[in-house]
């Protein structure tokens, strides 16, 4: 995307990127196709636009925070398909590591549980199932990093690598407290730190893009992981202000200043850290699938044409007749963090529709975030009085309402829904010395507040047979 000083966007342009799914609960992407489609796209966006790339302040990276790459630091050659962040495959690693007593330390260092989502256990997994990396790791040839090292690395001609403390404190390797990678837990993984990229602020100068990519040398100023990015696009910088996300997964991520804060089954997470401030962190409710079951309803059943057309099916029944979806297609994230968790659809009748199973959808998208908004209220002391929403299934009118219902305070769509890239925008500006965060806040537009109904029955009695399908979920594929 492309913005101009004030925040507008000025153009668009997307590729859907292929995935992998080479064993059940396994899901990678090839580093390649990452590369191309970005750089195709910022290139689309400029010839759509007429814009040449001198007229380009500076770049701004969001990313998927967890995704793992790894690559021949000489070359830029991967050594195996990228590992994303829904991929399950350390689940037994993680239970190895909670035997032997280690998740408390990984708590306390990094705000994290022990779970196969980060990125920490999905290196350790290639360093040890890649011939000769763990030798060539050691020897200092070879790099790792999330998507964002991957894009910096590529885009300055792999002359930079880094990473920013938001993407450092997804690994389960960066302590959040000293906000330096930390050795013990480096050695718990069997990780070489000569593999990771140097950690830097979230808005700088951090590195240049090379004139053969787009035409001229262009700063790469912001990189943020696409949660706190999607945070600070929407101008969440006060204590107790959240936001969620509904992309393939959704994040509810609540503001909490300075304080480092933690709580059960939600995260610890660096918000963002900006030069001359001290760091600003955040709790984060994580919630593995919801898009995703959009788009399993689409791909997987049939049921719908297109992602768009769930909110005109789920709309033509007055409830969910009884049914509930419980998605843990890829296991349960917050406040669970429970990996063999499996999907669940309770209540089907002979009376079941397509259109029950389509409602059902959209509400356990909304269960699902109020489980994480009560975990973080819980572990904050703070309430949250609005939502702010964004991502491609916040345009769901009927979704935004019935979150809106089961939460029972507003919801705020801004005037841009995809705030992720706003956000990146805005931290490069911010890096790059013409924006500040005063200029970002005033800016703030919201396109539409949703009001929830009077009528508590969804929010409690609805809310009550989602808890019992969840319990039905846990463990599933262990039994």
């Amino acid at each position: 995307m492309l913005f101009d000083l004030a925040g507008r966007p000025l153009g668009a342009a997307q590729r859907e990127l292929p995935q992998h799914f080479p064993q059940p609960g396994w899901v990678e992407h090839d580093p390649d196709d990452i590369w191309e489609s970005q750089i195709g796209t910022v290139r689309d966006v400029l010839a759509q636009t007429d814009t040449r790339p001198e007229e380009i302040v500076a770049l701004g990276i969001a990313n998927q925070r967890e995704t793992t790459l790894l690559w021949d630091r000489k070359t830029g050659e991967p050594l195996h398909r990228a590992i994303v962040w829904q991929d399950r495959r350390t689940s037994g690693f993680c239970d190895a590591l909670k035997m032997r007593g280690l998740e408390v330390t990984f708590a306390a260092k990094t705000g994290l549980v022990l779970d196969p989502y980060f990125a920490g256990t999905k290196l350790a997994w290639l360093l040890r199932n890649v011939e000769g990396a763990m030798r060539r790791a050691r020897d200092g040839e070879l790099a790792f990093g999330t998507v964002d090292s991957w894009l910096v690395y590529k885009l300055s001609g792999g002359k930079t690598h880094v990473t920013d403390a938001s993407n450092a404190s997804r690994t389960l390797l960066f302590n959040i407290h000293t906000l330096d990678w930390d050795d013990e837990l480096l050695d718990v993984l069997e990780i070489p730190r000569a593999l990771l990229p140097e950690v830097v602020s979230s808005a700088g100068q951090l590195a240049t893009a090379d004139a053969q990519f787009l035409g001229a040398p262009v700063p790469i100023a912001g990189i943020a992981g696409d949660q706190q990015a999607a945070l600070f696009g929407q101008a969440c910088f006060t204590p107790g202000m959240a936001k969620n996300t509904y992309g393939t997964g959704a994040f509810v991520v609540m503001n909490t200043g300075e304080a480092c804060l933690r709580g059960a089954g939600v995260l610890t997470t660096v918000a963002w850290r900006l030069e001359g401030r001290p760091a600003e962190y955040a709790l984060e409710g994580s919630i593995f699938i919801a898009g995703a079951a959009v788009q399993w309803l689409r791909d997987g059943l049939g049921i719908i044409a297109s992602s768009a057309g769930v909110e005109e099916l789920a709309a033509g029944v007055d409830d969910n007749g009884g049914v509930t979806f419980v998605p843990a297609l890829a296991g349960l994230g917050a406040p669970h963090w429970d990996a063999y968790a499996r999907g669940t659809l309770l209540g089907i009748t002979r009376g079941t529709t397509k259109a029950h199973i389509a409602r059902a959808t959209l509400e356990a998208i909304a269960f699902q975030t109020r489980d994480a908004v009560a975990a973080m209220e819980a572990a904050s002391g703070l309430t949250i009085r609005e939502l702010c929403v964004d991502g491609g299934a916040a345009t769901n009118d009927l979704l935004m309402q019935i979150q809106c219902d089961v939460l029972g305070v507003p919801v705020l769509r801004p005037l841009v829904t995809e705030t992720t890239a706003l956000g990146a925008a805005c931290l490069a500006g911010v890096g790059a010395g013409v924006l500040d965060r005063e200029t970002i806040e005033a800016r703030r537009a919201v396109e539409r507040r949703f009001e929830p109904a009077p009528d508590a029955a969804l929010r409690e009695a609805g809310y009550a047979q989602w808890r019992r399908a969840v319990q039905r979920s846990l463990g599933w594929i262990q039994t």
